[in-house]
This record gives C-alpha cells, sequence and structure tokens, in this order.
C-alpha cells in the first residue's frame, strides 16, 4: 500500500461542478491499494498517517505533534495510480487492487481511521469518480509512505507489530529517565567509565 501524505493548510474535492468534501488545516492523503495488500498493510498507513508528527507544538516547535494532537482533519482519496508500473513510457496498472475488492477494502480503511481519530475530522473523496483534487501544500511538506514488506509466518508478524508498537509509545514519551538513571549508576560503580564527554550519549537516544 502506498499513500502520499500533504500537510495542508487547505484541500478539497470537486465531482463535475459540485465540491463534495473540503478541510482546513490538517493532511491530504492520496492512498493506492495494491492487489497483495492485506489487513496488516491498511493497519501500518492508518496509525503512520494519524501519528506522524508534522506540525508544530504549542510552542512553536516543528515537527512534534500529529493530527490527533492537534484535532486536525484529514482528506483521503483513493488514487490507483499510485501503483503504476511503467512499460516504457506508458503507465501499467495491473498492480492497483481491482475496484470491485478495492473499494470495501477502502472504506474499511477510512472506518478504522474514524474510529481512531474524531469521525467528523475524517473526509473522503468519491470512489471511482473523477476528481478535480485542490491541495494548498503547507510547506511544502509532503511525505512518500509504504507499507513494509514483512514475514508471512503469524507469529513473527505479531512480534513485529508489538516491537513497533512499543517503539511509537517510547517515542512519544520522550527519552527514558531510566537509562538516564542506569547511566548515573554505573558512572559511580566505574570511576572509569566515560562520563559522556567522549560521545557516549545511547541513553539520550531516541529508540
Amino acid at each position: 500500500m502506498k499513500a502520499i501524505i500533504q500537510r495542508v493548510t487547505k484541500a478539497s474535492v470537486t465531482v463535475g461542478e459540485e465540491q463534495i468534501s473540503s478541510i482546513g488545516r490538517g493532511l491530504c492523503v492520496l492512498l493506492g491499494i495494491s492487489v497483495e495488500d492485506t489487513q496488516r498493510d491498511a493497519d501500518y498507513i492508518v496509525r503512520k498517517i494519524l501519528n506522524l508528527r508534522l506540525f508544530e507544538d504549542e510552542n512553536g516547535r516543528a515537527w512534534s505533534k500529529s493530527v490527533v494532537d492537534r484535532d486536525l482533519e484529514v482528506l483521503c482519496v483513493s488514487q490507483f495510480t499510485l501503483q503504476c508500473i511503467l512499460k516504457g513510457n506508458k503507465p501499467d496498472f495491473h498492480s492497483a487492487m481491482p475496484a470491485e475488492l478495492a473499494q470495501p477494502f477502502y472504506n474499511s480503511i477510512l472506518e478504522n481511521m474514524r474510529s481512531a481519530h474524531k469521525p467528523e475530522l475524517i473526509k473522503d473523496g468519491k470512489f471511482g469518480a473523477y476528481m478535480q483534487i485542490h491541495i494548498q501544500n503547507d510547506g511544502p511538506v509532503t511525505i512518500e509512505l509504504s507499507s513494509p514488506a514483512g514475514p508471512t509466518d503469524p507469529k513473527q508478524l505479531s512480534k513485529q507489530e508489538k516491537q513497533q508498537q512499543r517503539k511509537e509509545k517510547t517515542r512519544s514519551k520522550g527519552p527514558s529517565e531510566s537509562g538516564r538513571e542506569k547511566g548515573a549508576l554505573r558512572s559511580r560503580q566505574d570511576p572509569n567509565a566515560s562520563s559522556g564527554a567522549e560521545g557516549d550519549v545511547s541513553s539520550e537516544r531516541e529508540p
């Protein structure tokens, strides 16, 4: 699964002469579903869209807050052309999931977003329609995201998913106090231990 995520000041979708959806500040997401995508790919993409720290905090510090943190909107548009494979100069879209399968899958992705965020803040285009997408990119900031190819063993998948979730929780909490305390304890126990002046800052690194 592929997603093009743009931080926007506003975005809207028009079909024919009718504007069917619009948002203010937030994210505009173009989403391409492949024939090989599963629920695991969908869960990964939804989690990343909602937790990417593309916004400033209340003190103006950049790259600190997500759309969920800031109660901002998301406009999601299905775009099968992201699964394009070029054959010479001609685009081929056989890697894209067929529409009859992609539409219910895409709708389930939207529902997952609404469950994880405020439902009224998740907007949509019109699946399968010829649309005009009006995007006012803020920055510009554009992130290209693909769901990772991973192991197929269910036990390994579960282990990998739990590790990823632990990493994201740790990042949101910031540097570990216990890590600093352990470093200080080692220094007291070993007078020859590095004080950090030689670049030993492992306890301060973001996992």
